[in-house]
């Protein structure tokens, strides 16, 4: 009861505070990325539709909450919205994992395939937690940062590979590398102190980090598409007058449109400034083809046997 009890007066303050209507919304990735962008705009498209009675006010690169925060931390109320990895909860239910599995949904018409025959899972699943789902964006597609030039499989033997997500990590362990934990604001460092050897990430990511002052070589293997979802408080949500909920969830109807364009129209950009930076930009290399797909494989049938009857639906749906 006292937990209840707890919850309650947590929703309490929630509405409260919702009445206001001023939010902050906790971004994942910096500000000058797409990502973050398209949710500056998705702010101002709310504060227009509401004559500025509604105001969200976006922080990036997880200033406010890290990934691993960010879910309880909304659930909780520390801020009403924000904006998370999908797959970085693959730990509290593989579903969550969909977009991380190698070589599943490789083209951005795949990635909304699987988008859409596994939103309806996530809401229900985010309901039950007092969560509500806005919109998700994909990142780019993952490609593989390496100092040293990759012939062949050895190249990843026994090399510390940033890991961002348990799908990562277990691609990392695949690779024959030892995956290491490193959120994004912290990859230039971790690189330029031998913290980690290589990572599988976006250009996008590379850009950022400007991976050109600490990295040689990028491949650009196109693992897969993850993406950020939005999720509100359920109960700051109910809080809002329904000119502002209206506001919120057509706001959020565009800006998944327009962030699924924007990851389109960007990653070849990203591509290019990583090659016109000096890096060596190529496809995947012959000699880890077979390795990449036995990979794939793996990771695969591994995914199916944690997620059973709902996973092999997912992945029905791409077929």
């Amino acid at each position: 009861m006292r937990q209840i009890a707890m919850t309650a007066a947590c929703l309490t303050v929630l509405a409260s505070a919702a009445g206001a209507q001023n939010w902050q919304l906790s971004a994942d990735a910096p500000e000058g990325n797409y990502l973050t962008q398209n949710l500056i705009e998705f702010a101002d498209d709310v504060s227009e539709a509401t004559d500025g009675a509604f105001q969200i006010d976006v922080v990036g690169n997880s200033v406010l909450l890290g990934r691993a925060e960010l879910k309880r931390g909304v659930q909780r109320g520390i801020v009403p919205i924000g904006e998370v990895l999908i797959s970085a909860l693959a730990n509290e239910n593989a579903l969550y994992a969909a977009d991380a599995v190698p070589l599943l949904a490789t083209t951005f018409e795949e990635a909304r395939t699987l988008w859409d025959a596994t939103r309806p899972i996530y809401e229900e699943m985010l309901a039950e937690e007092g969560l509500m789902l806005l919109f998700a964006v994909p990142w780019p597609p993952q490609g593989i940062y390496m100092e040293n030039e990759v012939m062949d499989a050895s190249a990843f033997d026994g090399i510390s590979f940033r890991a961002y997500s348990p799908a990562t990590s277990r691609f990392a362990e695949l690779l024959g590398a030892v995956p290491t934990n490193v959120a994004a604001p912290e990859v230039a460092q971790a690189f330029s102190t031998g913290v980690i050897d290589g990572m599988l990430t976006s250009p996008a990511t590379g850009v950022d980090s400007q991976a050109w002052d600490y990295v040689d070589y990028y491949y650009d293997v196109r693992a897969f598409i993850p993406k950020n979802m939005v999720i509100v408080n359920q109960g700051a949500f109910d809080g809002l007058d329904e000119a502002a909920q209206t506001a919120l969830t057509e706001a959020a109807a565009t800006a998944q449109e327009r962030g699924w364009q924007m990851a389109q129209d960007q990653t070849q950009a990203y591509t290019d400034e990583l090659a016109e930076n000096g890096m060596t930009v190529s496809e995947t290399p012959p000699g880890i083809e077979d390795m990449l797909q036995s990979i794939a494989d793996t990771m695969r049938s591994e995914w199916l046997e944690d997620t059973g009857e709902e996973g092999q639906q997912v992945v029905d749906a791409l077929n």
